[in-house]
């Protein structure tokens, strides 16, 4: 079986029912013989009309005539025609010639002979073994334009509004002219709903008017197939108009017999064409239905169209000439009825009824198909046909009517089917078939063809077909055989035969994947058998992975003269080479060095609006194509609006109206007006008012005695355009002032004047010329009438000779020339203050704790303060001894408590000390005279810290402690407290001890203590109040001399240098091991026993430098300070450098427990090092770094 190109059919097949299939392929469609070149060499075919010219050919009489007829078959065949159904002998005609390999006739007129002698009806025959095939019957005829009768045409009279119909009546040609109607000049003449050309060329006029005289009314008709154009004698009209009929009627006849004003009578609409109230069309199916109404009417008529029972199809029908021409284009049966037409117009309304009768010439339902048969096959010709009437059907065999040709055993008739079975290789032919009726016939050849093929395979052997993953894989096997061979496809050199729930096999051989895969990949053999033999073909197959665009390019808005950039990253199989290209709006991208394309991206720079659109990144591979798509939007701030225009201009208001201008794809939300009066401050712009985005003009309120002139400007996301152009200058009429000065204030600045001052108006509020203000006052509490001064454009006004702090009732009026403002507002006002008279009496202070106290005192007089009430203000100073007074000044403190209040608290007071104080009234002017000083004292607090601590004069069981007092007892010490409690090599505290120092000690000695220990003192002092803050340190006795000596044998040992050095040996490994750690985050072991320490005061080691914490009291929680160990000389020192390793032990020789915790870091040096002074005297004992590491 051939191999179909077209779109496959899937075939899904079982073994039981595979005879039945193909016995129905055979009987549908049987063999199809490909076109391949190699295989056409090989099989013999019967002919097939290939061309041949069309059965109506009408030719140009002055060219040859070419009458063609081409036709393909194995052998080739040979060619013969008939002439008006006669032999037609080429030979014997020696301006006919017949085209080499061909059947393709030309008749050389062009030399001599005419055309007219080859006028007829020619049929070609294509013949060869396997049978004969027949063209179409070409009617040749040739064209004809013939000239006009030559006639004598009188011109045509007639009055003004009659109807007329200029006829053109063209010679007969063929093919028929195209009729248009012209002047002498060659221009067409107007046509419209009142003149116009109908279908048979004639020009009607529905009425004329006296613009209708002339006298080159010419019909031309043009004859497309010869190129020429044949031309009417000219028809001359003369429209006469009511005055020339009157004045001809005056010449001639009565004064009775004169036409009135109106021209023709107006008269209902009447029919030119067709004529009657019904008529009949009759067309052909395909072809185009014209009905044609045109009516003669005053007024002109207007011509409507319907459909009886039915409506007229949308998309076919068109409405030509006015619509006084109705269209249906690829008419139907469907179409066929009465369609109405109606001229109406305002004096009435006439239709028309067209029946249409839609005929068909015969046109196929199934045309017969050629049939390629093996022997004993069966098979189908089907020849159907339909019309309107019904077309005949007629079968002819090689050219010959079948009932005349020899009799086939295989082959039986029946109707329009022809039913052939076991058929031979003598069954081949080509069998005619005709379908005809009165419009026309149908002539279609199909060849039986009977062969005897063993299979052979198309497809090239070993194609590779390249398949990216996840899509079908299509597999060609183009085969051919007869009989038909059956197909079976194999995967690898020992497959079996694939199966159809995996794969699709096609009835073509082509075998589909429907979604390949990796695992796809390899080789796939294509087996074609019939009875005659066997084919295969090996098929390759690889898979790809499919390009994608993994990053691609995103929608960007930007602003005009910005950059912009794309990304498009696109991954593909590495054995594929991509291509990636750019287009805009699907083209390419301008070539513009503004557009930049790299790897991966594209710039665009100095972006315009041009440059907005869709940007496409496009990768393609020789197997697949991906795309990814962004818009860019070039946005920018509005252009300014433009065309600025003042209307409906009134004494206070005016309309502005503009024009916007381009939004640059941002929406324009707002438009603002501004103005400039260029009276009072030219050049500067004032805010208007605002209006929405939609509105393009805006009503606006105006002031008096201003030159405006107005702007706009355009606001969108993007920002505010630029301004427009100003509008005109408009100045309002002066008017007398809207408003009074605001800000009106009555203050004096001195005891005896009030200084009036207010915020004037500008020149845009003045309303015209000629400003000034009104200035009026009067005492608020007295019966004086007002006091009025006009002043000059100012802001102030300065009353004298008032009394002291009087209220006044103030009021300042604005007027210019056109008169006074509004009646304004009256404001209350003071004349000038002067100081207070009376201090507050009954002073008294109530002490509330040692730093606070609270002070009460009685109001002054309101007449007394003489001002407005400030506050009250309260001095207060703590006394001095003699001797601090001598040295400093006394430092006074001033609190001020706002308004009328009468009492106040005094914080920060200093504890047991001594104060006094006063109270005095504050108003706008000063101060008044102080109370009489109070005294009072403030009782006693908790001391602060005592300002040092030292030991000093260790020894084997006591330390000696030196302090000064604290530098704030703040009341009388009544004791010191120390407690104390020792601490043991592993950090723990020992059981704290509880001391009383008399207050009058500065040094104590404690005895009995533990010899080579540590302690850790805290020590305060009270008063009556309670204990103040604390101070620590810690110290250590020395050790004994006879223990140190023991312990120094010891360490000279061989043994003992031995562990030591074992030890040392382990301490490096540990240290290794926790500095890894510490690095990796993690804590080290010394840390880790701290962080696990039950006791708070015990610190872990510094992380920063190594040295070890310190302890910190256990009630206050507070670590020592660095350096706080005790020195040789036993004095506390809070500035030493910080603890090291050394400083605890001996050099590097300091010794750890087994968990890494240091355990010498509290000894001392050795004793033959004294001399450096800052060291703890006590050496290392060996026996107690032994019991250690037990």
């Amino acid at each position: 079986m051939q191999l179909k190109i077209m779109m496959p059919k899937k075939k899904h097949l079982s073994a039981s029912r595979a005879p039945l299939i193909l016995f129905l392929c055979q009987m549908i469609s049987a063999l199809e013989v490909p076109l391949d070149p190699k295989l056409l060499e090989d099989l013999v075919q019967p002919p097939t009309i290939t061309q041949q010219s069309p059965k109506d050919y009408i030719i140009d009489p002055r060219e040859n005539i070419v009458i063609q007829c081409e036709a393909k078959g194995k052998p080739p065949p040979s060619f013969s025609w008939t002439r008006n159904g006669t032999h037609f002998d080429i030979d014997k005609d020696p301006l006919v010639t017949m085209k080499s390999g061909s059947g393709t006739l030309t008749v050389n007129i062009m030399s001599e002979g005419k055309a007219e002698t080859y006028e007829g009806v020619y049929q070609c025959t294509a013949r060869n073994e396997r049978g004969a095939a027949i063209s179409n019957n070409i009617v040749i005829r040739p064209s004809r334009s013939p000239l006009w009768t030559k006639e004598k045409l009188e011109r045509i009279t007639l009055r003004n509004g009659q109807s007329l119909v200029l006829p053109c009546r063209p010679p007969v040609g063929l093919p028929p002219p195209i009729i248009f109607w012209m002047d002498n000049s060659f221009q067409r003449l107007p046509q419209s709903e009142r003149v116009s050309q109908g279908l048979n060329g004639d020009l009607y006029f529905s009425n004329v008017l006296p613009e209708d005289t002339r006298e080159d009314y010419i019909c031309y008709a043009r004859f497309n197939h010869t190129q020429t154009i044949q031309q009417k004698q000219p028809i001359s009209v003369k429209v006469i108009s009511v005055d020339e009929l009157n004045d001809t009627i005056a010449a001639n006849l009565s004064d009775t017999e004169f036409y009135g004003a109106k021209s023709h009578r107006e008269r209902p609409p009447t029919f030119l064409t067709p004529e009657g109230n019904a008529s009949r069309k009759e067309e052909l199916r395909g072809n185009v239905l014209s009905l044609e109404c045109i009516a003669e009417g005053l007024p002109t008529p207007i011509i409507y169209w319907i459909k009886e029972d039915g409506t007229l199809p949308i998309n076919r029908t068109f409405y030509r000439n006015f619509k006084k021409t109705l269209q249906i284009v690829q008419v139907t049966e469907a179409d066929s009825g009465n369609y109405q037409c109606i001229a109406k117009n305002a004096l009435g309304a006439i239709h028309h009824i067209i029946s249409v009768t839609v005929k068909a010439a015969p046109y196929w339902i199934i045309a017969p198909q050629n049939l390629v048969l093996s022997p004993g096959e069966d098979g189908t010709l089907i020849c159907r046909a339909n019309g309107n009437p019904k077309p005949r059907i007629s079968w002819l065999l090689n050219g010959v009517p079948i009932e005349i040709a020899p009799d086939d055993p295989s082959r039986k008739i029946d109707g329009d089917t022809i039913i052939f079975s076991n058929v031979q290789e003598r069954s081949s032919a080509v069998y005619q078939c005709n379908a005809s009726n009165e419009y026309g016939y149908l002539l279609a050849n199909a060849f039986v063809n009977v062969l005897a093929e063993p299979p052979r395979i198309l497809t090239s052997a070993d194609t590779l077909y390249q398949v990216i993953a996840n899509r079908p894989a299509l597999l060609d096997c183009a085969f051919f055989g007869s009989p038909l061979p059956t197909i079976e496809w194999f995967k690898g050199a020992k497959g079996s035969a694939l199966r159809e729930d995996i794969y699709v096999l096609h009835e073509n051989g082509t075998l589909e994947i429907p979604v390949a895969q990796k695992d796809s990949t390899g080789t796939y053999t294509c087996v074609a058998r019939n009875k005659l033999g066997m084919a295969k073909n090996d098929i390759h197959l690889e898979i790809k992975d499919p390009t994608r665009i993994i990053k691609q390019p995103e929608y960007a808005v930007v602003q005009r003269g910005s950059t912009v950039s794309f990304e498009c990253i696109v991954k593909h199989d590495h054995t594929l080479i991509p291509t990636v290209m750019w287009l805009k709006d699907h083209r390419e991208l301008p070539s513009d060095g503004r557009f930049t394309v790299d790897k991966d991206h594209l710039v665009v720079a100095d972006v315009n609006d041009d440059d907005g659109g869709t940007y496409t990144c496009v990768a393609n591979t020789t197997l697949d194509n991906v795309s990814a798509s962004a818009v860019l939007s070039v946005v920018d701030v509005p252009n300014p609006p433009f065309d600025l225009e003042l209307t409906d201009q009134l004494d206070r208001s005016v309309q502005l109206s503009w024009t916007p201008g381009d939004d640059n794809n941002s929406p324009i939300s707002k438009f603002i007006i501004e103005y400039e009066d260029a009276m009072h401050e030219p050049g500067l712009w004032h805010h208007q008012t605002e209006v929405p985005g939609a509105q393009t003009t805006a009503q606006l309120k105006l002031s008096p005695y201003v030159n405006y002139s107005f702007r706009v400007m355009a606001v969108n996301s993007l920002g505010r355009s630029l301004p427009s152009e100003a509008s005109e200058q408009y100045l309002t009429k002066a008017a007398e002032p809207d408003k009074n000065p605001t800000a009106v204030e009555g203050l004096g600045s001195e005891p005896d004047n009030l200084v009036i001052t207010w915020k004037p108006l500008n020149g845009f509020e003045s309303n015209g010329p000629g400003l000034q203000y009104k200035v009026s006052w009067r005492q608020k509490d007295g019966d004086d009438e007002w006091t009025s001064m006009v002043v000059a454009d100012v802001s102030k006004y300065i009353v004298s000779g008032t009394p002291t702090f009087v209220p006044y009732l103030i009021k300042v009026q604005a007027l210019n020339d056109a008169g006074f403002a509004p009646e304004p507002a009256v404001v209350l006002g003071h004349s000038g203050e002067d100081l207070p008279m009376v201090a507050p009496g009954n002073v008294h202070v109530n002490v509330v704790n040692s730093t606070l106290a609270e002070v009460h005192w009685d109001p002054v007089p309101l007449k007394s303060i003489r001002g407005h009430l400030q506050g009250y203000r309260i001095y207060y100073w703590k006394a001095q001894s003699s001797s601090t007074r001598n040295r400093r000044h006394i430092e006074k403190k001033i609190l001020t408590f706002q308004g009328s209040k009468t009492h106040g608290m005094l914080p920060g007071l200093e504890p047991f000390s001594h104060y006094t104080l006063n109270v005095r009234v504050v108003n706008g002017k000063g101060e008044g005279p102080a109370s009489p000083d109070r005294v009072f004292n403030t009782p006693e607090g908790v001391p602060s810290a005592p300002s040092s601590l030292k030991i000093v004069n260790p020894t084997l069981d006591s330390l000696t402690l030196e302090w000064e007092p604290p530098s704030h007892p703040n009341g009388v010490l009544t004791e010191y407290t120390l407690k104390y409690q020792p601490i043991n090599s592993t950090h723990e505290l020992g059981p704290l001890v509880d001391l009383k120092i008399p207050a009058n000690k500065t040094r104590w000695t404690l005895k009995n203590l533990n010899f080579s220990t540590r302690y850790k003192f805290y020590f305060y002092a009270q008063t009556a109040a309670g204990s103040g803050n604390q101070i620590t340190e810690e110290a250590i006795t020395t050790v004994d001399e006879a223990m140190a000596s023991r312990q120094v044998d010891i360490a000279t040992q061989g043994w003992f240098i031995g562990l030591m050095c074992a030890v040392a040996l382990l301490i490096l490994i540990l240290l290794i091991v926790c500095f890894i750690r510490r690095n990796k985050g993690g804590k080290y072991p010394v840390k880790e026993k701290e962080d696990a320490h039950a006791d708070p005061e015990i610190q872990p080691m510094k992380e920063d430098d190594g040295t070890f914490g310190e302890y910190s009291d256990a009630e206050d929680h507070k670590p020592l300070k660095k350096g706080s160990r005790t020195p040789s000389d036993r004095t506390v020192k809070k500035e030493d450098s910080d603890d090291s390793l050394v400083d605890y032990g001996e050099g590097v020789n300091g010794q750890f427990n087994e968990d890494g915790s240091f355990i010498g870091q509290y000894s001392g040096k050795k004793e033959k090092e004294p001399a450096e002074g800052n060291e703890s005297s006590e050496a290392p004992s060996p026996v107690n770094a032994m019991n250690s590491f037990v």
